[in-house]
């Protein structure tokens, strides 16, 4: 790793060589490996360190059962085919614990009443710790497949009722098949979205 950059191995895992997967190899996920791709997760910054993602990894066949009828029937099979679907919510109430994570500063203060902030924050933030959470999936040797095309109020009835969280999107985790990808579609060119100015 010269001047801090990763390896062409390393970046090709990451990114270059890795994709989203649909098809799944009959594989399963150790809880330790999710703990570890979480507890690498973790590091990614968030505004005030609010960390407000949360994750309820569906494994077990009956909880697979439970998520079942959440989703758009084109996301059924594969889900169901998945070692481990991820459901990654967001914590609405992330800013009770800011004491804890933010003590430098009275940050809660900041939320407190505000429920535009809250659910923009909530939201935003929620999401890069998902794609974080992507990221160290695949720095772990897994691949992942995330989606939307479920209904989230109905998986939030059955998997965070009676909480302040909330659903953002799933993810499928598992060892993809590679003989069942499609053929990787473009991507934009630095010199057509991108500007130093």
């Amino acid at each position: 790793m010269a001047d801090g950059i990763l390896t062409e191995q390393a970046t090709r895992q990451l990114f270059t060589e890795a994709r989203t997967h649909n098809a799944w190899l009959d594989r399963p996920v150790s809880d330790e490996i999710l703990k570890k791709a979480y507890d690498l997760a973790k590091f990614g910054p968030t505004s005030a360190n609010c960390s407000p993602l949360r994750v309820v990894f569906v494994r077990s066949q009956e909880a697979k059962a439970r998520l079942k009828p959440c989703l758009a029937e084109g996301n059924i099979e594969k889900t169901m085919a998945a070692p481990v679907t991820a459901l990654l919510g967001m914590d609405m109430k992330f800013y009770d614990h800011l004491p804890k994570l933010f003590p430098q500063a009275d940050a809660r203060a900041w939320f407190t009443g505000n429920d535009a902030v809250i659910a923009d924050t909530a939201f935003r933030n929620s999401s890069l710790q998902a794609a974080y959470f992507i990221i160290a999936a695949r720095a772990c040797g897994l691949d992942c497949g995330p989606m939307s095309g479920f209904d989230k109020a109905k998986a939030d009835e059955t998997f965070f009722k009676g909480t302040s969280f909330k659903s953002n999107f799933l993810c499928n985790i598992g060892y993809g098949d590679k003989t069942k990808l499609h053929p990787r579609n473009p991507r934009f060119a630095f010199e057509d979205v991108c500007q130093i100015l």
